[in-house]
């Protein structure tokens, strides 16, 4: 996957935009407000953003600067960097954790879709919170449509990737980011303007110090990466496609604004709108699909509200359907040594994926719904496997191979400036991932086991 045979970005906001697509999506949207209704308000957005800042910005700008300095994807990326085949699992890891993730990652897009149409047809008009659970659950229920649901995202995801990157990826993320935080920003200013709305707004930006406790710390370090999308290996594919002389310290600390700056509006749009109303927002996992439609009923322009919001979520749930789905082309194309061009290698995966798609349902609702692991189907498993240890397993073999393995006296992979009040970038970068990253990962992986 060298860029000389193969288009990368063609311009410095494109990398941005299509970078920030990459981690902007459910996990801001959807889990992000969820988590913190759960976990204080206030005093889980206080530690997340400690946590963006000690250890989601550099492992960030560590799968950027490996994918730029490789010149290929996840999948072949280490053993390109360190001249041998030590560290060729690692990318097969990565490449794993990213299949597992996107089958589960497209069905939950599906519930998006699902909602979109419904917003549509007003079918849900009239329903109280009871009804709402009620019919949520009888949605679950129902495989075929399910399945459906998720393969429309996954026909589109692949429909924008048939095109390449700088067709395809760029171009898309142009329009879609742009489109993304213009909807937001106008939802903000329509539920700002509800009586009752600055309730909402005190939960969600005042700390009540109480609440921060070590299992919020891990919350809001799992949502770190969640969000970020960080130990995937995305950044890495997005970094081969990246100009070499871009700036990654300064492309990071953008991706990485943009995406903190979705979550806190997904925050602004959810807590006033759920206050306001009078309802809880610690509902968890299915505070957008059961609270959020009984919230928007009680809006003026009740259809046109929902219509919005599902179709916002979707769009967030598309920006990084896309980078998953590249991840899986690019190693397919690696792996097959140039045998198989990008449109056979959209096939292959699009097939891949429908299948781990078709799977995740059955195991929820249909004929392998016995089936338990470790007292989850396969469904929950792919979710709590991939976001409480491959992902911080990963992220911490990352983590080590640039802070230990590679030399840093003549290391031009690590970023340094000439600029005196940058010079402190670089030995704050390496010291973050020998040590901040390393122990925040050891203290998830303690409370992934209950721990804490």
């Amino acid at each position: 996957m060298e860029q000389s045979k193969n288009s990368g970005f063609n311009s410095k906001l494109g990398v941005i935009l299509a970078a920030a697509g990459s981690a902007i999506g459910l996990g801001n949207i959807w889990k992000f407000p969820y988590e913190a209704g759960q976990n204080g308000g206030g005093a889980f957005l206080l530690v997340y953003l400690l946590c963006v800042i000690l250890f989601g910005m550099p492992l960030l700008m560590t799968e950027i600067l490996i994918g730029r300095k490789a010149g290929q994807s996840t999948f072949s990326a280490f053993r390109a960097i360190s001249g041998n085949n030590r560290w060729q699992w690692l990318g097969w890891w990565s490449a794993l954790t990213v299949l597992i993730l996107t089958g589960f990652y497209f069905v939950v897009t599906g519930w998006c879709v699902n909602y979109l149409y419904e917003a549509v047809v007003n079918s849900y008009a009239g329903m109280g919170t009871d009804e709402l659970l009620t019919h949520f659950t009888a949605n679950m229920s129902n495989a075929p449509k399910m399945i459906l649901c998720a393969i429309i995202p996954v026909l589109c995801t692949a429909a924008i990737l048939w095109f390449g990157v700088s067709s395809g990826i760029e171009r898309l993320s142009k329009i879609l980011m742009p489109l993304l935080l213009i909807m937001m920003s106008l939802m903000v200013v329509r539920v700002l303007l509800l009586d009752g709305s600055g309730e909402g707004l005190r939960f969600f930006f005042y700390p009540d110090f109480s609440h921060i406790t070590p299992s919020v710390f891990m919350e809001a370090a799992g949502q770190c990466f969640f969000s970020l999308s960080v130990g995937l290996g995305l950044m890495i594919t997005y970094g081969a496609y990246m100009p070499k002389e871009q700036d990654v310290t300064k492309t990071s600390f953008q991706v990485i604004l943009l995406d903190t700056l979705v979550a806190v509006l997904a925050g602004v749009i959810i807590f006033p709108a759920v206050f306001a109303f009078g309802f809880d927002p610690a509902e968890g996992p299915q505070l957008v699909f059961v609270v959020l439609p009984a919230v928007l009923q009680h809006m003026s322009f009740a259809w046109l509200s929902g219509v919005a919001f599902f179709t916002l979520l979707f769009i967030a749930a598309l920006t990084s359907t896309i980078s998953l789905m590249e991840v899986i082309i690019a190693s397919i194309m690696e792996m097959s040594r140039g045998k198989l061009n990008r449109h056979y290698s959209v096939l292959i995966a699009t097939g891949v994926i429908c299948i781990f798609v078709a799977i995740y349902v059955l195991s929820m609702t249909g004929v392998w719904s016995g089936l338990q692991i470790c007292g989850h189907n396969l469904f929950d498993l792919s979710d709590t496997l991939v976001t409480n240890y491959m992902m911080p397993f990963s992220a911490l073999a990352m983590s080590l191979f640039i802070g230990w393995f590679m030399p840093f006296q003549d290391n031009d992979l690590v970023p340094h400036s000439q600029k005196r009040y940058k010079q402190w970038l670089r030995p704050a970068f390496v010291f973050s991932l020998r040590w901040i990253v390393p122990i925040a990962i050891l203290l998830i992986f303690l409370n992934g086991l209950g721990v804490f």
